[in-house]
């Protein structure tokens, strides 16, 4: 998440009332995951294992619970608990703002877009020129749409993340990690009916222009799908992947969360991927294989009651 102005890390600290050792004279331009930070991004780390990660990473400031050692230039935010912290920041510098009307007045809608009966345009969207979203469409704040989008009736963009803190409360549920990043539907892009696309935690779920998607599918929290892909039903990518150029994922594919799917992929239905897989190839199976040696494996597998009435009758 960018702030809207940049923010003197002094004034951070005194929000969510931590003890700053090292630059304490930095501006701060937003805050992000580890795996999205930039120079003069806030991150938070609660874990030894992410300790060093973090404080060696692009970003800025690092908002952890314990002192350290800290790089020239960077700033640490000592606090008893960062994961809290992070939520602090995030409702005072992105918090809920009701809509109760149809189409925000803070929303811009391009000139030929077409927004039928029934959709909901949120706080702060913006929507491109010649594009059409039908009904029971809600587009919620803060996401961006290019032009010429299609976007059927049912489909919600901008849904909070699905991502919780592993530790529990002190009512013993998962804590829930709010969501302040964004969805960008990049130019001609078309969405089928009944979809879910989750925005960023504290980035930006990016779907790449010219890419079509059937019905009922799922894009998790901070994806990145490349130019020109091509999804069928059921569809279901979990948080952080990306998705490379003229990626097809047919039918019920499952895709697992921080992985890679290399450019010109092409995966067959039902399939699984649970690691990041080279472009270029087609693959079937679950957990997913070169789709001519899968099918090779298949004809074996027919083959073993012949050989084993072939082995038995020598017996």
């Amino acid at each position: 998440m960018r702030f809207e102005k940049a923010v003197p890390v002094t004034t951070i600290a005194q929000l969510i009332g931590a003890e700053i050792k090292g630059n304490i004279s930095g501006i701060a331009t937003g805050i992000n995951e580890i795996h999205k930070v930039e120079e003069g991004d806030l991150v938070f780390v609660d874990h030894p294992k992410y300790y060093d990660k973090c404080i060696n990473s692009a970003a800025s400031f690092i908002i952890i619970n314990k002192e350290t050692e800290v790089p020239d230039g960077k700033a640490l935010l000592i606090v008893n608990d960062p994961f809290e912290a992070y939520l602090k920041i995030v409702n005072f510098y992105r918090p809920f703002s009701p809509s109760m009307k149809m189409v925000s007045d803070s929303s811009t809608v391009g000139e030929g877009s077409v927004i039928m009966p029934g959709a909901f345009i949120g706080n702060h969207v913006v929507i491109g020129n010649n594009c059409v979203i039908h009904p029971n469409v809600s587009i919620l704040d803060h996401c961006i749409i290019g032009n010429e989008v299609i976007i059927q009736a049912g489909t919600v963009i901008g849904s909070d993340a699905f991502y919780y803190n592993k530790k529990t409360d002190r009512t013993n549920h998962y804590k829930k990690m709010n969501s302040c990043g964004r969805v960008l539907i990049q130019d001609g892009v078309e969405i089928g009916a009944n979809c879910t696309i989750d925005r960023g935690v504290s980035h930006d779920t990016i779907i790449g222009a010219g890419t079509k998607m059937d019905n009922l599918i799922h894009i998790g929290h901070d994806t990145v799908v490349g130019r020109n892909c091509l999804f069928a039903g059921q569809v279901g990518i979990a948080g952080a992947t990306t998705i490379e150029d003229n990626v097809i994922l047919w039918g019920q594919v499952g895709v697992s969360k921080t992985l890679t799917i290399g450019k010109d992929a092409i995966i067959y239905a039902q399939s699984g991927v649970k690691d990041s897989i080279a472009g270029g190839k087609i693959y079937f199976g679950s957990p997913v294989e070169d789709a001519r040696e899968k099918m090779k494996e298949f004809i074996w597998i027919k083959r073993i009651p012949q050989i084993w009435e072939k082995v038995m009758g020598k017996k």
